[in-house]
C-alpha cells in the first residue's frame, strides 16, 4: 500500500472514530436533558407527602395532604380545599346491590392514610422514560375517528351504549380480569365512558374503570384509573392525578393502584362498582367506587359541552391494537374469551343504569350494542331481575377469525 493510500486510510478511519464520538457524545447530552426535562417533571406531579406505604407489588404510594394534591395546581383551584361531599346521591342508589371483597393490592396490611390526606401512586423515572414522549406521558392516544369506527387509530371497542337524551350519570358493577397485553404500547381496559360534544375535536369524555397498561404502569396488574378530556385526547386530560384537574378526596382508595383480587375463568368472580354523576347543586361531576365510596370529582370548568349535561353513555372494553409485529395483536379484551360463553368465563357489566335530569338512576332504553371487529371481540346483551341490565363482552384478540 501506498503512502498516500496509507494517510488516505488513517485520516479515514479518525474522521470514524471523531464522528462516533460526537454522535454518542450528542446522545449523551439529549439523554441528559431528557432525564433532567424528566426530573423536573417529577417534581412537579410528585407532592410533598406526610407518610409512605409500600405496596407488594412494589408500588409506593404518598399520603398527601389533599390540598396539596396535583388539582390544586390548576389556576382556577390554586389556594381553594376540597369540596364536601355533595349530600344528594342520585335517587334510587343502592349499595347493597355491590360486592365489596374488592380492594387494592396497597391497602391489604389494612393501613391508610390519615385523615386530611389522600394517598397517591408515586410516579418513578421509569414510567416517565417508558412513554412515547414526555408530552404525551399520562395521557392516552391521539384517537382518530373517536366515533368507534375501523378508523380508530389503532384502538378497538366492543360496547353498549344510549343516546338520544340528556344524561347526568351512569352506574355499573365490572368484574374485574388479568388479561394478557402482549406488546409494551396496547392496554386493555373496561370502563365507563360519559360522553358529549361532537365526535370531533371537541369531545368532552369522563372515564373509569379497570384497566391493564404495561407502559404506564410497568407491569400486567389490572388497575383502578379514571381520565379525561375536553378536546378529544388531544392536549386536554390525563389519566388519574397524573394532571390538574380530578379532585380526590378519599383517603382510602388510590387511583391507579392495583386491583385484588381478581376473577378467575370458571372460578370466583370479582366485580367493582362505578358511579359517575353530576351534582345538581354544584354542577361538578362526582365519582364512587364500590359501596357508596366517594372518591372526588372533576370540577366542571374542565369542560365545554359536559357543564350542561352528557348525550351519551358507554360501557364496554377497549383494547389498543398497534400491529406491532403487522398482523392483528393477540391482546386480550376481558377475561380473553368471548361474550357467548358467559358467566364465570365471558367478562361482564351488571346493573347498567344512567342518572337523568331529576338525579335519579334509571334503567337503560334504547341501548345499542356495538363491537368494531366482532371476530377479535364481541358483545351482548340481557335483562333480568337480578342483573339489570347486562352486558357480556371480550374476546381473545388475534385467532382464526382475527387476523
Amino acid at each position: 500500500m501506498s503512502s498516500q493510500s496509507t494517510t488516505i486510510l488513517i485520516f479515514a478511519c479518525t474522521m470514524m472514530i471523531l464522528l462516533s464520538m460526537f454522535v454518542v457524545e450528542s446522545s449523551v447530552r439529549i439523554n441528559e436533558t431528557r432525564l433532567t426535562r424528566v426530573r423536573l417533571h417529577l417534581n412537579k406531579i410528585n407532592k410533598p407527602f406526610v407518610k409512605t406505604i409500600q405496596s407488594p407489588d412494589g408500588d409506593v404510594i404518598d399520603c398527601v395532604v389533599s390540598h396539596l394534591q396535583p388539582a390544586f395546581d390548576h389556576p382556577k383551584l390554586r389556594g381553594q380545599r376540597p369540596l364536601e361531599a355533595p349530600v344528594e346521591r342520585p335517587k334510587g342508589h343502592n349499595s347493597s346491590d355491590e360486592r365489596v371483597e374488592t380492594i387494592q393490592l396497597w391497602a391489604e396490611s389494612k393501613e391508610f392514610c390519615p385523615k386530611g390526606t389522600i394517598p397517591i401512586r408515586r410516579t418513578t423515572e421509569n414510567d416517565v422514560l417508558r412513554a412515547s414522549s414526555l408530552r404525551r406521558f399520562g395521557r392516552k392516544r391521539k384517537i382518530r375517528g373517536v366515533r368507534h369506527d375501523t378508523m380508530s387509530g389503532g384502538h378497538e371497542h366492543a360496547v353498549a351504549f344510549v343516546n338520544g337524551d340528556k344524561y347526568y350519570g351512569a352506574k355499573a358493577s365490572m368484574n374485574v380480569w388479568t388479561p394478557e397485553v402482549t406488546d409494551a404500547s396496547e392496554f386493555s381496559l373496561s370502563q365507563l365512558w360519559v360522553i358529549s360534544g361532537s365526535f370531533g375535536n371537541d369531545l368532552n369524555t369522563i372515564e373509569a374503570g379497570w384497566q391493564v397498561s404495561p407502559e404506564l404502569y410497568g407491569d400486567g396488574y389490572p388497575r383502578f384509573f379514571t381520565y379525561w378530556t375536553t378536546d378529544a385526547y388531544q392536549t386536554t386530560g390525563c389519566y388519574n392525578l397524573l394532571c390538574s384537574g380530578f379532585v380526590q378526596t378519599n383517603n382510602r382508595i388510590a387511583i391507579g393502584a392495583a386491583i385484588s383480587p381478581r376473577s378467575s375463568y370458571n372460578g370466583k368472580q370479582f366485580d367493582i362498582g362505578v358511579m359517575i354523576w353530576k351534582d345538581p347543586k354544584h354542577g361538578h361531576w362526582w365519582l364512587q367506587f364500590g359501596s357508596g365510596v366517594l372518591i372526588g370529582y372533576w370540577p366542571s370548568f374542565l369542560f365545554t359541552h359536559l357543564q350542561k349535561e352528557a348525550s351519551m353513555v358507554q360501557f364496554g372494553g377497549e383494547v389498543v391494537n398497534s400491529r406491532s409485529r403487522g398482523y392483528h395483536t393477540n391482546t386480550q379484551m376481558g377475561s380473553g374469551h368471548f361474550a357467548d360463553e358467559g358467566f364465570g368465563k365471558a367478562a361482564y357489566f351488571r346493573n347498567l343504569q344512567v342518572v337523568d335530569w331529576d338525579n335519579s338512576l334509571l334503567p337503560l332504553t334504547n341501548l345499542h350494542l356495538l363491537a368494531d371487529h366482532p371476530n377479535c371481540y364481541d358483545i351482548k346483551a340481557g335483562k333480568n331481575n337480578v342483573w339489570g341490565d347486562y352486558i357480556y363482552y371480550g374476546g381473545p384478540g388475534r385467532n382464526a377469525g382475527c387476523q
